[in-house]
């Protein structure tokens, strides 16, 4: 049989990075023993009004098609979110809906990007970005961050990997896997070298709000970039609503009415019901920080945990809701470590290497189990270390 090119062009290292995972998955189906900390889906119930919201919408017979942009009350629920973040310049005009993150970076960069343009991309990048950007044709150019400085930005690699050919630079702040936050300076420095070059900046900002000391800029804050930035980000992490699929971008009005087309070959609209529900959403006071400060809890749990261990050195992440495990120093690769510490303690981690080079060596650590699970990890952590050292 034969396929089109492009099915060669989602495929490689990043497209099987979630094989261990996929097995650990369907071993948890009837084995209570195995912990999940591959993936990041949180273990908490999206919060009861949402739901409400939802059933109420189903009930009242909200389940016809929508506006392929997005229903008008989500796209004001979601300007007014940015507004009173300061971003007076979002309006309901610039909000498109899409069904997660992820289908917002795809369609953004069918509209960006073409055949024979490249994306710069620091990396460790997330597993997808290299998927969706070869869904276009255009070409990842990635941008190495080190580990032994907190995988930072420096803006002068950027600059260096600008060719002619050079269309987009995205970026992911906090990162997945890192944890890594960019500071607004580094921002500013990004956003002059897309005014110099005629570039556009998109933004991946899903876990802007997953914050555990300073509070991440977003690119909505650049100035002068309002007309080649693009935001995409969702409820998914923030409000426990994985499963949802409700996203969206921040765009340019030219740049959505492309968008419209787009998608109205594509999806058509999320559904009406989840959008009456994720209107809602928006409206749970303190949702949100209580979501950080259950994350920042776990985190402080790894991290203390981890200084105990030897050969083992556990980075400490910014924002998200994951951390990363170096184990260099215990000899093994980290898809070998986490092979054979899934087959002796029942613990699936995912091996970094598919985000990119400058993750080799490195683990990424869920936080989305509760408190008592993650010391458990700890424990069988502590014992695999031991039978490597005997």
């Amino acid at each position: 049989m034969r396929f089109s090119p492009l099915v060669e062009r989602i495929a490689g290292e990043a497209a099987s990075a979630w094989r261990l995972h996929s097995r650990a998955s369907k071993a948890a189906r009837h084995d209570p023993e195995v912990i999940l900390l591959s993936v990041g889906d949180p273990d908490l119930d999206t919060p009861k009004p949402i739901v409400d919201s939802l059933i109420q919408s189903v009930q009242a017979g909200r389940t016809h098609y929508a506006s392929a942009l997005g229903e008008p009350d989500l796209r004001e629920a979601v300007a007014k979110h940015y507004q009173s973040k300061g971003f007076s310049q979002v309006t309901a005009k610039n909000v498109v809906i899409v069904p997660g993150t992820q289908n917002g970076l795809f369609a953004a960069a069918m509209c960006l990007v073409a055949a024979g343009d490249e994306i710069i991309i620091p990396e460790p990048m997330y597993v997808t970005y290299p998927g969706f950007v070869g869904s276009t044709g255009a070409s990842v150019v990635s941008v190495s961050l080190k580990a032994d400085n907190g995988f930072s930005l420096h803006p002068e690699d950027i600059a260096n990997a600008i060719t002619a050919k050079t269309r987009a630079i995205l970026l992911n702040s906090p990162n997945n896997p890192t944890g890594a936050v960019i500071p607004k300076e580094t921002l500013e420095e990004v956003a002059e070298l897309c005014k110099k070059h005629d570039l556009w900046l998109l933004s991946d900002e899903v876990y802007l709000d997953l914050y555990y000391d300073q509070m991440p800029t977003s690119a909505l804050a650049l100035n002068n970039m309002t007309e080649r930035t693009v935001v995409v980000s969702s409820l998914s992490k923030s409000h426990a609503m994985t499963g949802w699929r409700l996203g969206w971008i921040i765009a340019p009005e030219p740049l959505v009415a492309h968008l419209s087309n787009l998608l109205s070959s594509m999806m058509y609209g999320a559904s009406m019901f989840i959008q009456d529900a994720a209107v809602t959403a928006f409206e749970v006071p303190n949702l949100v920080a209580e979501m950080r400060e259950i994350y920042r809890s776990r985190r402080g749990v790894m991290i203390e945990r981890c200084k105990a261990m030897p050969d083992l050195t556990c980075l400490e992440p910014q924002g998200g809701m994951f951390v990363m495990l170096d184990v260099r120093q215990t000899g093994l690769s980290a898809s070998e470590f986490a092979e054979r510490f899934y087959d002796a303690e029942k613990v699936s981690l995912l091996s970094a290497d598919a985000f990119g080079p400058s993750a080799k060596g490195f683990l990424r650590v869920s936080l989305c189990v509760n408190e008592a699970k993650l010391h458990e990890v700890c424990d069988r952590l502590e014992r695999f270390l031991r039978s490597l050292d005997a």
